[in-house]
């Protein structure tokens, strides 16, 4: 796979539900010449959504990686989910992308899914380009969506296409074809191929209106447009291109296409978009991570995207299957050969590189013996690497930044029939959780085994495939939602040990604080705070690591998992002769439960951040039923003739939400949701839960 770094673009597809982000996929492999035949979402023989239950539902649950070249181009491009629930999936793809294609729908405009992964690109510092599809649908509206990446995203966007025509072909003025500024020629398309012409005269004053409000915005970041500008010139193609690009690589600008990617229209400009826009690997800075060699501690190391430098690579993705787990790695630096060894620094594990695998959707196409710099390859032999994990030389170790998922918010119990269908439960979850990193397992009190995910349809993909995949014969229960606990103010508290045990008097005394925290990256965060040589180092380890443990055995009121706390070691005594590991053991879980009773115990639920779409007629009565739902109404804003509100809404109470919303609106009404924070739960919510 030896390519020039400046000829490779790894990028991914991004949108809401719905936008076309498979359908734009499906037309790129095909132009490229990289598939014969076109698939379609609806008839379930799309390329990248391979799975049945992908197929079945019309929907992307799965990012898939495709291949294929365009120009002198090499494209690596990942099709990403538009559901919420998979949202881990957009950003596992975010990490490793160098830019990407967001796609709006030129009907729905920018929508709630929109926001998140915009934002989530604006997280990675991911440069990209729009593209506004559908602009053959009944109520599209290309001003509006353009509008809308300004306001409703704080982008920048820039039209370097404007659609001639609007709807579909029964309108008086149907869409028919695109305006490209940067060229001022009309582009139409017929059967696979572009066809030039001149602007017709009734969209001549409108083109030139656009041309000119994309000249007077790169005039900000080029002196020598400027001068041309001034000297009345004329601007050639090539430099206007060239500015495009240095500034989108800046993430100053967003590069605006547009088209009807079901019928093929505006899908080769886009790609040319790919091609003359989107950074390749050589235009991004070096990464930088934590040196993870023995002697080093807290030094930063930069790694340029040069096939000669040491290699490293992140997992961002793995495959699990009983021949051998393929995992999706993208080589940052340096070259990766089949065959060879490679080091995981954050388990400190020396791995084995058995082959590497070109990737085509979710399945191997073609084994290559080395990858370089820029690739994005899967990786067959690896062990005990998950996703997030990093790869790297062994003599020079390197420790990426690893992926960040959001966390659970619904779960649900599972029961085996028989002890044998218990062991296979066990094996196939195992198997599930290597593949799904918001995926969680844990066994309750009672021995239940409990699944907690991102939401109902996450739940029910889960179920789905432990019947219909695994064929396992197991009973479900309704889906829960996933509390957590907290404290409601700081306490310090002091945990002892008075035990005689097998004949020994064991001491041991610690102090610690307790306090609520905001953080939600880390749920419990644990500090040292205890004076320097209080304690031998190797007993502060054992305080630290079972503090640790108790942090994830869960709260007093239910068990439920901690969250938002602060835990600080703060002194701690021992005697030469009496105190020992266990002795401190039992003195932190002392002190733990002193500081969860002292400091107040607190329920906290999920909220979820709900965006609903609806006719105008319908607002009060959604209005009125959130509010019975406990929700806080954030905003609404009319669209035309529609209104959207935004509601923050305790999850326990939209068990069941998409059924009443089809009554309340008579079916017309459309609503996403996704997870926005954990809150305290109401005093009688509480109360139903204490032990």
């Amino acid at each position: 796979m030896p390519r020039n770094l400046e000829d490779i673009r790894n990028i991914g597809i991004i949108a809401h539900i719905d936008a076309g982000k498979t359908t734009v996929t499906e037309r790129m492999l095909f132009l490229s010449g990289a598939k014969h035949r076109i698939g379609e979402v609806d008839k379930g023989t799309a390329e990248t959504d391979s799975d049945p239950e992908e197929q079945d539902r019309g929907i992307t649950i799965y990012s898939a990686c495709v291949t294929f070249d365009w120009r002198d181009v090499h494209v690596n491009l990942l099709d990403t989910p538009g559901h919420v629930d998979f949202t881990a999936e957009v950003e596992r793809c975010l990490r490793v992308l160098d830019g990407a294609v967001v796609v709006f729908s030129a009907r729905e405009g920018v929508e709630a899914q929109s926001e998140t992964v915009w934002r989530q690109a604006d997280r990675y510092r991911v440069p990209r380009i729009a593209f506004i599809n559908k602009l053959d649908r009944d109520g599209a509206d290309f001003q509006v969506v353009f509008d809308e990446i300004k306001s409703r995203l704080n982008g920048n966007p820039l039209a370097v296409q404007i659609p001639v025509g609007e709807g579909p072909a029964h309108f008086d003025n149907p869409f028919r074809g695109v305006i490209d500024l940067i060229s001022m020629k009309l582009l139409t398309f017929e059967d696979g191929k572009v066809i030039t012409g001149e602007i017709p005269e009734g969209s001549q004053d409108n083109a030139d209106l656009w041309r000119h409000m994309l000249l007077e915005s790169l005039y900000d970041f080029s002196d020598e447009l400027m001068v041309l500008a001034l000297q009345e010139k004329d601007i050639p193609d090539k430099l206007v291109k060239k500015v495009l690009r240095e500034a989108t690589l800046q993430m100053q600008i967003q590069p605006v296409f547009c088209g009807s990617a079901l019928h093929g229209m505006g899908v080769q400009p886009l790609l040319d978009g790919v091609a003359d826009f989107l950074p390749s690997p050589a235009d991004m800075p070096p990464i930088e991570g934590d040196d993870a060699g023995k002697k080093a501690r807290d030094k930063k190391v930069r790694r340029k995207p040069d096939p000669n430098e040491p290699f490293c690579g992140l997992v961002f993705k793995v495959l699990p299957a009983k021949t051998g787990d393929l995992s999706w790695v993208r080589v940052y630096s340096g070259q990766l050969k089949a065959n060879s060894r490679a080091l995981n620094p954050g388990k400190d594990k020396k791995e084995n590189v058995a082959q590497l695998w070109q990737i085509h959707a979710t399945k191997r196409e073609q084994q290559v013996e080395v990858a370089s710099a820029g690739d994005i390859v899967g990786v067959i032999g690896l062990r005990d690497t998950i996703t997030g994990d990093t790869l790297c030389d062994t003599r020079e170790p390197v420790l990426l930044e690893t992926i960040q998922f959001p966390e659970t918010v619904m779960s649900m119990a599972i029961e085996p029939e028989s002890t044998i269908e218990k062991k296979k439960l066990e094996d196939t979850l195992e198997l599930l959780l290597r593949q799904d990193p918001t995926l969680r397992v844990k066994i309750g009190e009672t021995g239940q085994t409990l699944i907690s995910g991102m939401g109902e349809l996450h739940l029910e993909i889960i179920k789905h495939r432990l019947l219909r995949d695994f064929s396992l014969n197991v009973k479900f229960h309704k889906p829960q939602v996933s509390y957590r606990e907290t404290v409601a103010a700081a306490a310090e508290v002091t945990g002892e040990c008075h035990r005689q045990i097998s004949g020994q008097q064991l001491f041991a005394k610690l102090t610690l604080r307790m306090e609520p925290s905001e953080s939600d990256h880390v749920p419990v965060a644990i500090l040292n705070h205890c004076p320097p040589g209080t304690l031998p180092e190797e007993l502060v380890v054992v305080i630290i690591d079972e503090l640790k443990a108790r942090a994830d055995g869960g709260g007093l009121i239910q068990g439920f998992p901690l969250m938002k706390l602060k835990v600080t070691l703060l002194d701690a005594e021992a005697e030469e002769d009496n105190s020992n590991e266990m002795a401190f053991k039992i003195s932190v879980n002392d002190a733990f439960d002193k500081g969860l009773e002292a400091g107040g115990k607190v329920l906290l639920e999920p909220i979820m951040k709900v965006d609903i779409v609806t006719p105008e007629e319908y607002l009060g009565d959604f209005v009125g039923d959130l509010q019975q739902r406990r929700a806080v109404i954030a905003k609404t804003e009319n669209r035309g003739r529609t209104s959207t509100i935004e509601a923050h809404v305790a999850l326990s109470e939209l068990f069941g939400y998409s059924s009443a919303m089809r009554s309340l609106s008579q079916g017309r009404a459309g609503c996403s949701m996704e997870p926005l924070e954990y809150a305290a739960a109401p005093p009688e919510v509480a109360k139903s839960y204490e032990i």
